[in-house]
C-alpha cells in the first residue's frame, strides 16, 4: 500500500472547514480530559468523557469515509478500477476490530 502521505485529495473549502472545525472540537475535550486528570477527577467522569471523544472520532470517521465514498471510490469504479474499493475494505476491517 503506497504512503498515505503522499496521496492527495483536494478537498473544499467548505469540507476543509467542516472537518478542521470537527477535530478543533475533539482537540478540546482531549484537553478537558487532561485536565480532569490533573485535577483528579472521578474515574468514570473521565471514561463518560474518553467515550464522547471516541464517538466525535468515529462521527468524524463516517463523515471522512462518505467523501472518500462519494469521490475517490466512485471514480476509480466509474474508470473501472477496483483499487480504491480494495483499499476501503480493508480499512473498514482495522476499524471494526
Amino acid at each position: 500500500m503506497e504512503n498515505c502521505h503522499c496521496r492527495r485529495r483536494p478537498r473544499s473549502e467548505e469540507e476543509k472547514k467542516l472537518l478542521i472545525n470537527r477535530l478543533r472540537r475533539i482537540e478540546g475535550q482531549i484537553r478537558g480530559i487532561r485536565g480532569m486528570i490533573e485535577e483528579d477527577a472521578y474515574c468514570i467522569d473521565i471514561v463518560t468523557q474518553t467515550a464522547a471523544v471516541s464517538s466525535a472520532l468515529g462521527s468524524f470517521n463516517q463523515k471522512l469515509l462518505a467523501a472518500h465514498i462519494r469521490t475517490c471510490v466512485t471514480e476509480d469504479i466509474e474508470s473501472g478500477g477496483s483499487e480504491k474499493t480494495e483499499e476501503l475494505i480493508e480499512v473498514l476491517g482495522r476499524l471494526f476490530r
